[in-house]
């Protein structure tokens, strides 16, 4: 959680320097991720991550710079390998890994690997169809998929309470069949005993789990918000007392939480020598990775790109 919170906050100093064009900062989410992530058995089960999910990412063991090299605008998606880490590229597309997390999750209901899948999103998120549909369809195929919802209060600008209609995400799972439950989501022992729970009951056949992970979004949406626009300084005072860092450290001694900053100083350190080593990839690759074997029609537009670029 230390690293996380360490890497975020230089992730927002770099795009403040303008090295990283846009970050979308986690600060307050880190043991709602963090426990959920850590609850996956690395060799069956698959996460499916958003734009926000640096938590999960360092729980897995992703290479902060790989990770990073997304937000560097490098590599759309980062520079990782999903199959080793368990967690698909970052998903931008609001509610997108939700519907991943479910097909990925028929498919190994199909070859019987046992595994379950994990997906990530935001209360706004849960507005979209796509998550509805996800829903329905995890539940009438009884498929081993937990929707981990973060909700961290605001979707974007706009409360919770006005966009989610009857106030729970968790309560919305009856509809369609499935268990549903919140946590608190600033607590990491929680938060991985229940998501270990709906893993285990997912591979063992007994269908989709939502899970509301009730938090708070300490920072802004994103380094292009001010959130001081539509909540107030009282309101972010108060909750950041339930910092999940803050009370994480209750339970460690001064010695650990030294350690902690030590360790999480060095993958800062190494993170942001990596990022400014970091070069372009060769231009042309914008074609390379887009069928496994390219049409005419993009074999045209390389070769009058290529013409471009000499002209």
């Amino acid at each position: 959680m230390m690293v996380t919170r360490r890497l975020d906050e230089e992730a927002v100093a770099l795009q403040r320097q303008g090295v990283l064009p846009a970050y979308a900062p986690v600060r307050g989410q880190e043991a709602a991720q963090i426990g959920s992530a850590a609850a996956l058995d690395r060799t069956r089960d698959f996460a499916f991550p958003t734009y926000r999910e640096l938590g999960a990412a360092v729980a897995l063991g992703v290479d902060p710079v790989a990770y990073m090299a997304m937000h560097l605008n490098i590599w759309h998606g980062g520079l990782y390998d999903p199959n080793v880490a368990r967690l698909a590229p970052p998903n931008a597309v609001v509610g997108g890994p939700v519907l991943h997390a479910v097909g990925w999750a028929m498919g190994a209901k199909l070859d019987g690997t046992g595994g379950a899948a994990l997906t990530y999103f935001g209360d706004g998120a849960s507005s979209q169809g796509d998550v509805h549909e996800a829903m329905n369809f995890a539940g009438a195929y009884h498929l081993p998929v937990v929707f981990f919802c973060q909700n961290n209060g605001w979707a974007i600008s706009l409360p919770t309470g006005h966009q989610v209609a009857g106030g729970s995400v968790a309560a919305r799972a009856a509809g369609y069949g499935i268990e549903g439950l919140r946590v608190d989501g600033n607590d990491v022992t929680a938060v991985f005993e229940a998501t270990r729970a709906a893993l285990e009951r997912g591979r063992a056949g007994g269908g989709p789990t939502v899970i509301e992970a009730m938090t708070y979004r300490l920072g802004p949406h994103s380094t292009s918000d001010d959130p001081s626009r539509y909540r107030s300084a009282e309101e972010e005072r108060l909750r950041a007392e339930q910092d999940p860092i803050t009370r994480a450290m209750r339970s460690v001694s001064a010695e650990e939480i030294a350690d902690a900053e030590e360790h999480a100083a060095a993958v800062v350190r190494k993170t942001t020598a990596g990022l400014h080593a970091m070069q372009p990839p060769p231009a042309d690759e914008l074609f390379s990775f887009v069928y496994r074997e390219p049409t005419a029609a993009l074999l045209d537009q390389h070769r009058a790109w290529k013409e471009s670029q000499d002209a």
